[in-house]
């Protein structure tokens, strides 16, 4: 087990606002700040999902010399109606832009980020029932049409 400990900051900035910031000058706003939005700390468990994959995936295809020009990563969450409001389900959804993509490699790098390397996936998945699908797209091609 690692004897390293990772620490957050989360200032108050009233209301439900706070800004998180790590040891090393990053930050995230979490609710909203002079009228700005921000992300909720529920929607931000989503985000590390979508980032903790995605960085997989994008590593994994990376060293299978897999023409990737572009990753997104969907994720959306259902939360239990009692409290505490657990995600109880979860949709991740792989958007990948490339000419000449390996559809094998693809998923066996969606399959080793879910299955063994995702530490986000790892621990969302003990309330949640996390499910996955993959789309290719062609360089230039709109996700949303």
């Amino acid at each position: 087990m690692s004897a390293v400990w990772k620490e957050v900051v989360a200032e108050w900035r009233g209301d439900a606002t706070f800004i998180g910031k790590n040891a090393t000058g990053g930050s995230v706003q979490m609710g909203e700040l002079d009228g700005q939005p921000g992300i909720s700390p529920m929607e931000l468990l989503l985000a590390g999902l979508a980032g903790c994959t995605g960085v997989d995936v994008a590593l994994i295809l990376g060293k299978k010399r897999q023409p990737l020009d572009d990753l997104q990563v969907r994720v959306r969450g259902k939360r239990a109606d009692e409290n505490p409001k657990v995600y109880t389900e979860i949709m991740i959804e792989y958007l990948l832009w490339g000419e000449g993509l390996s559809e094998k490699a693809i998923q066996q790098a969606i399959k080793l980020s879910e299955e063994k390397y995702c530490s986000a996936s790892a621990m969302l998945g003990k309330t949640a029932q996390i499910t996955s699908a993959y789309r290719v797209l062609a360089p230039g091609e709109d996700a949303d049409e």
